[in-house]
C-alpha cells in the first residue's frame, strides 16, 4: 500500500471529529475498539501510559510531559489530536535527546512509509472485524488509536503519553490502563455529546480514572468539577494530587518555579507563552513526578530542560514578524480569555487584526464576547470542514463591523493587506482554521 492509498483509506472511515452533531453514547462504543484490540493482540497492554483528559490544554500538557521524559533519557510515544496539517502529526516518538540541534514542529512523527505499512497490514483485519462486529464499523479515531498502540508497541517505547479525543470515559484511548492520569481544566465543551452541566462533562472526563490505586494529577478546578473528581478517585482508591494545593507554581522575571510533590524546580524558561502554559507546566511536572509511585524518578534537570524545549505548534505560536502573526486555538470562552490575556502579556502592537473561525458546536457567543473587545479589525472566516460555522452565523454575534470571507486563504490575504509592520494578526478559534492559515 502506498501512503496515498493509506490516506485515502483512513479518510474513508467514519470521522466523528468532522461531525459536530454525533451522539456520543450511540457513536462511541468501547466494546467495539476493545474487541478489535484483542483481535490484533492487545498492543496497549504492553505500554506504560500517562493519560490526559480535560477541556483546555490537553495537548500542551501531553507535549510537555513527553519532552520531559525524553530529556530524562526515555523513548516516548506521543498520541495527540487533532492535527494542524497531516494526521501523521498525531503519532510521534520522541527519542532521547542528544543535546544537539532540536527539530522544529512535529519532531518524530510517524513516517509515510511506516503509516502505509501499518494501514496495509490492518486494513484486511479491519474489514474482517467490521463484517462480524455487532456494534457497527470502526471509526477513524478508533482505527488510528489502535494503529498508534501497535506502532508504539513495536517500537518499544519506554512511555506513551495519550491525549483523549472527546470526553474520556467512552474515548478509544481509555482502553489503555495508565500509570498516571492527568486532568486539565474542565469547562463547557461538546455539550451536545458530554452534557449541559459541568458535573456531567466532568463525569465523562473523569472516566479515565478507572484503575484501583492509580495516581491522578488535576489542574485547579471549580468546586462542581472538583467534587466529581474526588468522588471518582475515592471510588477507585486513587490518590488525587491537585495543582494549587499539593503542587504550586509562581513566576518572576519570565522564569517559572514549580513546587512539586518531590522537589522544587526553579528558573524554568518556557517557550510556550501565556499564564495558562505556566499552569500546564505545573500539571506536567506533577504527572512525571507521579511516575515515582511506580518506581521511576525523573531528575530535576530533565524537568527543567524538557519544559524549556517543549514545542507545541499552533498554541500562541509566533508564525511571522513585521507584522506579527500569532496562531492559537480557542475552543470555548475560557480558552478565548486565556489567549486574550497571553497576547496582552507577551506582545506589543499598534493595531490587532483578528482572524476568527469557529466550529458550529462551540460556544460562538462566548468566544466572540471575549475576543471582540480587543480587536481593531475582525475578519470572519471558515475552515474547509463540515463542522465549521458559517461566517454569517459568527458575524451575528459581533457588534463591531467585520469582514466575511469564504476561506482561510481569502482571510489570510485580507489580513496581510490590512496589517502594517507594527500590527498583530491573531488567528484563532478553531484549530482547523489555525492549521489552514499556518499551511497556506
Amino acid at each position: 500500500m502506498t501512503y496515498l492509498e493509506a490516506r485515502q483509506y483512513l479518510e474513508s472511515l467514519t470521522n466523528y471529529e468532522k461531525d459536530a452533531g454525533c451522539p456520543l453514547f450511540s457513536s462511541l462504543k468501547l466494546r467495539r475498539v476493545r474487541d478489535f484490540l484483542t483481535f490484533i493482540g492487545n498492543p496497549q497492554k504492553y505500554l506504560k501510559v500517562i493519560h490526559v483528559a480535560g477541556t483546555k490544554g490537553k495537548g500542551s500538557v501531553c507535549a510537555m510531559t513527553a519532552y520531559i521524559l525524553r530529556e530524562a533519557g526515555f523513548s516516548v510515544g506521543l498520541y495527540t489530536s487533532p492535527h494542524l496539517k497531516s494526521f501523521r502529526e498525531r503519532i510521534r516518538i520522541l527519542k532521547p535527546s542528544s543535546g544537539g540541534k532540536e527539530f522544529r514542529d512535529f519532531e518524530g512523527e510517524i513516517s509515510k512509509n511506516e503509516l502505509a505499512d501499518l494501514v496495509g497490514e490492518l486494513k484486511p483485519l479491519i474489514g474482517r472485524y467490521n463484517r462480524r462486529c455487532e456494534y457497527g464499523p470502526l471509526s477513524f479515531f478508533e482505527v488510528y488509536t489502535a494503529l498508534a498502540f501497535l506502532y508504539f508497541r513495536r517500537r518499544n517505547t519506554d512511555f506513551t503519553v495519550l491525549e483523549t479525543g472527546m470526553g474520556g470515559r467512552l474515548d478509544a484511548t481509555n482502553i489503555a490502563d495508565s500509570l498516571v492520569c492527568g486532568i486539565t481544566p474542565i469547562s463547557f465543551e461538546h455539550c451536545r455529546q458530554l452534557g449541559n452541566t459541568l458535573s456531567k462533562i466532568a463525569a465523562q472526563k473523569a472516566g479515565i480514572i478507572k484503575k484501583n490505586g492509580s495516581i491522578v494529577i488535576s489542574a485547579p478546578q471549580c468546586a462542581e468539577v472538583r467534587k466529581i473528581l474526588l468522588k471518582r478517585s475515592r471510588r477507585f482508591r486513587a490518590r488525587l494530587f491537585e495543582v494549587g494545593k499539593n503542587i504550586r507554581y509562581s513566576s518572576s522575571g519570565g522564569k517559572l518555579t514549580v513546587r512539586g510533590l518531590n522537589d522544587n524546580y526553579r528558573g524554568i524558561g518556557l517557550k510556550l507563552r501565556g499564564r495558562h502554559q505556566e499552569a500546564n507546566a505545573a500539571l506536567a511536572v506533577g504527572l512525571v513526578e507521579g511516575l515515582s509511585f511506580s518506581g521511576f524518578k525523573i531528575s530535576s534537570s530533565a524537568i527543567r530542560r524538557g519544559l524549556h524545549k517543549t514545542l507545541w505548534p499552533g498554541r500562541c505560536e509566533v508564525a511571522a514578524k513585521n507584522p506579527l502573526v500569532v496562531l492559537d486555538g480557542a475552543q470555548n470562552k475560557a480558552s478565548a480569555r486565556a489567549i486574550r490575556k497571553a497576547v496582552a502579556d507577551n506582545f506589543k502592537y499598534r493595531k490587532l487584526i483578528l482572524v476568527l473561525g469557529i466550529s458550529s458546536d462551540k460556544d460562538i457567543r462566548g468566544i466572540c464576547g471575549e475576543l471582540e473587545p480587543f480587536a481593531d479589525e475582525i475578519i470572519v472566516t471558515r475552515a474547509s470542514t463540515a463542522r465549521a460555522a458559517s461566517p454569517a452565523e459568527i458575524s451575528g454575534y459581533l457588534r463591531k463591523k467585520n469582514s466575511l470571507t469564504g476561506s482561510v486563504r481569502e482571510a489570510r490575504r485580507l489580513a496581510f493587506s490590512l496589517a502594517g509592520k507594527q500590527d498583530l494578526v491573531l488567528v484563532t478559534g478553531s484549530l482547523f482554521v489555525v492549521g489552514e492559515f499556518r499551511n497556506v
